[in-house]
């Protein structure tokens, strides 16, 4: 089964970032899909998932109450709430502005990893937070993010590279054995 990959937008980079994911993966990924714009039903259709959210306002995941017209992260979310989601893979992927919101750097990806972890999803994907300058970020955990900060304000020569980089690891990660 391929892997789902969806997404919340506001300006549309998070939708081209999903794009290029799923053209790098090939057969192994779906067509991205929004998530303002899907069932829960076709969210569970899938194992594993390539999650993808920009941070927006004070470090809020995308929603109507940011302002967005149609639903997002915010709406969604609520509806996995007493839904089972042990034996699934998710990596998350996040964007933001470093130097704008240094102290709500990719927020939104330490938002999604801890909805999806208390629902009993296995999260993979972390990397490394050195070549980042933020203050702090809910997304961080020591040393690592808990999914790929990405940048597209100010490092977008290095998106290519980290997104290379990452998508071979989540893809060994997701296919190792869940350990006990």
């Amino acid at each position: 089964m391929p892997i789902g990959i969806f997404f919340g937008t506001d300006t549309g980079r998070t939708r081209l970032i999903a794009k290029q994911i799923a053209k790098k993966l090939g057969d192994a990924a779906a067509a991205p899909v929004n998530i303002g714009r899907t069932t829960l039903d076709d969210f569970l259709a899938y194992d594993c998932w390539i999650l993808g959210s920009p941070t927006l306002g004070d470090g809020e995941l995308p929603g109507q109450s940011v302002g967005l017209s149609q639903p997002s992260w915010e709406e969604f979310l609520p509806q996995l709430d007493g839904v089972d989601l042990r034996g699934r893979t998710a990596a998350i992927f996040g964007l933001g502005d470093q130097k704008k919101y240094p102290d709500e750097f990719v927020d939104a990806i330490g938002l999604l990893h801890d909805a999806l972890l208390a629902r009993g999803v296995r999260i993979v994907g972390r990397w490394p937070v050195a070549g980042y300058e933020f203050n702090q970020s809910k997304a961080q955990d020591g040393e690592h993010f808990l999914g790929l900060a990405l940048d597209q304000h100010h490092q977008p020569v290095l998106t290519e590279a980290r997104l290379d980089a990452w998508l071979a690891q989540i893809r060994a990660e997701m296919a190792a054995p869940v350990s006990a």
